[in-house]
């Protein structure tokens, strides 16, 4: 069968299975956007700039767990999505990004729009091709699928130059590769045995351990095996930023976050455990402050898909290299059952102390819209976030019940991330609620794809917590700074009511706490039009726990008026109580403690 190059690509897109592409043309993309003309099967969702469509594609890839696709046409366009593949590096996300480039026979020339992506791009990918024989198309693209998606997933550059899209070749779709043998890229997704039953023992003799997970549970999908395991043997989970969803964080097991903004008493636990059980997380520095200060009398089991982390950062006293979900499988063949200990109340008693908890004093809290989109949703939606001070109370706050439900950048910390994101998720969840929490900096940054979200009538709702500054600079400003506040006003930003209806989409304002429910129920009624919801929240509100950067849990900052707001619940509260949770965990907690230790 003759075929050009740019259709060979699209034939084997399809047999990947790529349903959709996140893209913006381009002279050297051409032959491909003529070869897409014709394409019924695979949509592409034009995008307003290059940096969009690579976050789009990560969180669609967040959003299912399947490889995201983007494409960009050479020189600036390849370049504009540097970010959005750094940002997925860094976060371990399954993405391939198609990049057009000048003709063969003038790369390395300083042609129009030529750029050596490939080169740019080789440390912020896990590989990266440039194909100057279209014969290899077909290899390529397989291999890179498999790259992309298997041991620790990540992000693949193909970079195809103008020539090699237009050349006819002799190929036939039924010899597209479905298995890939690189001899160099083998991982080991298997633990070994001998060390899974030395976790075992080690477990059975711990008299305060605690579960960490992070986002590699999410990629392997281990939410059930991270469950079980925490149920069996009753040990309380903390996850990172990004293992949200690993175990559902209504469960009574649950200690939602730690580190720099986690919740103090899963810092406490982790500060004060004699055993630390590490799943699919990497030890970051916002995770453990100061190293020789983070967990100083643990034993540590770490598990993961990838060697190279183990050990990196903190010892591992257990390392066992294989998927998270195979090897919390084959562990759970060995732990005993443990029962509710003396530990676990101490947990408890934290929690009584340290509570997340905010006033009620007739202004608007950014906790407070965080609750109220839960409560309006049963927790059942898709939370993704920009970068800052939203950020970490959508961490802290939003209650989330399963993998995949959690879209936030990680290691980049990308600010303009959350709404390309979210429409993202969206085109990949279309039944499914999506809530963009954003702030008035960080949505400004890609504003322009409420465009994009607005042509493909994507119902998805932006929430701008608006306090008139890049809050979290401002933040380490007041603490660390001297409240020096240099250059982080934002006095001087759009009417975000206006802009969004200058998009085409729905735009509200909210500026009392009485005026949210309303606002978020409103807006789950709307259909085919992206909604906008301006928050308006105090300039001067700092999120807390906080551990300072390279700190420990000694140095701790918690709110100044803590013990006020404490004495201030009562039973009828909205505000979060222990009291109240106390009440749905004594049930389990009289269940646990009949468990008897074999």
């Amino acid at each position: 069968m003759k075929m050009s190059g740019a259709h060979v690509v699209l034939e084997c897109l399809r047999q990947e299975g790529v349903k959709h592409i996140f893209g913006f043309p381009g002279g050297v993309l051409l032959p491909f956007y003529d070869a897409l003309y014709d394409c019924q099967d695979i949509e592409h969702i034009l995008v307003r700039h290059e940096q969009g469509a690579a976050h789009m594609a990560d969180g669609y890839a967040r959003a299912t767990g399947k490889v995201g696709v983007c494409l960009a046409t050479s020189g600036p366009g390849a370049t504009n999505l540097v970010t959005g593949i750094t940002n997925a590096y860094m976060d371990s996300i399954p993405m391939v990004a198609i990049t057009g480039q000048v003709r063969t026979a003038v790369i390395g020339k300083d042609a129009f729009q030529e750029a050596d992506i490939t080169g740019i791009t080789m440390p912020i990918t896990k590989h990266n091709y440039l194909v100057k024989n279209p014969e290899d198309l077909a290899r390529v693209i397989s291999e890179a699928f498999h790259i992309a998606r298997t041991g620790r997933p990540g992000p693949v550059l193909i970079d195809i130059p103008f020539d090699v899209n237009k050349q006819i070749i002799e190929w036939d779709p039924s010899t597209y590769p479905k298995k890939v043998d690189i001899p160099s890229y083998r991982p080991n997704i298997r633990g070994h045995e001998m060390q899974i039953r030395k976790a075992a023992q080690v477990i059975a003799e711990a008299e305060r351990p605690v579960l960490y997970v992070g986002g590699g549970a999410i990629s392997a999908n281990a939410q059930k095996e991270v469950t079980e395991l925490a149920e069996r043997c009753n040990i309380l989970v903390t996850t990172t930023l990004l293992g949200k969803g690993a175990i559902d964080e209504t469960h009574k097991l649950s200690m939602g976050m730690l580190g720099m903004h986690g919740t103090a008493y899963a810092n406490h636990a982790v500060n004060n455990c004699d055993l630390l059980i590490a799943v699919g997380a990497r030890f970051d520095d916002r995770v453990t402050g100061k190293v020789d200060k983070f967990a100083p009398d643990a034993k540590v089991i770490h598990i993961d898909i990838d060697p190279a982390e183990i050990g990196k950062v903190r010892f591992a006293d257990v390392p066992i290299v294989g998927d998270v979900k195979l090897v919390l499988k084959e562990l759970l063949k060995h732990v005993q059952p443990r029962p509710w200990s003396e530990w676990n109340d101490q947990i408890m008693e934290w929690k009584k102390l340290f509570p997340l908890i905010y006033p009620k004093d007739g202004k608007l809290y950014v906790e407070y819209i965080i609750d109220q989109i839960g409560e309006a949703t049963n927790w059942n939606l898709i939370m993704a976030t920009d970068v800052g001070q939203h950020q970490m109370w959508a961490a802290q706050y939003f209650k989330c019940r399963k993998p995949h439900h959690w879209i936030s950048s990680g290691g980049l910390g990308t600010m303009g991330f959350g709404l390309p994101a979210a429409i993202g998720a969206k085109v990949a969840c279309p039944e499914s609620t999506v809530v963009c929490i954003s702030g008035d900096g960080s949505f400004q940054m890609c504003t322009q794809e409420l465009m994009t979200a607005s042509v493909y009538e994507l119902p998805v709702i932006s929430i701008i917590c608006n306090n008139h500054s890049l809050g979290m600079v401002r933040q380490w400003q007041d603490l660390f700074y001297k409240q020096r506040f240099s250059q982080t006003s934002l006095e001087a930003s759009p009417d975000f009511v206006k802009l969004a209806e200058a998009y085409g989409c729905v735009g509200i304002r909210v500026e009392k706490p009485e005026e949210v429910r309303p606002a978020i129920e409103a807006a789950l009624k709307v259909r085919k039009k992206p909604v906008v919801i301006e928050c308006i929240i105090p300039t001067e509100e700092n999120v807390y726990p906080m551990i300072p950067a390279g700190e420990s849990v000694s140095e701790m900052k918690q709110r100044t008026d803590l013990e006020e707001l404490k004495a201030s619940l009562n039973t009828d509260s909205e505000a979060w109580s222990f009291s109240e949770e106390d009440k749905v965990l004594s049930e389990y907690v009289e269940e646990a403690e009949s468990v008897q230790t074999p």
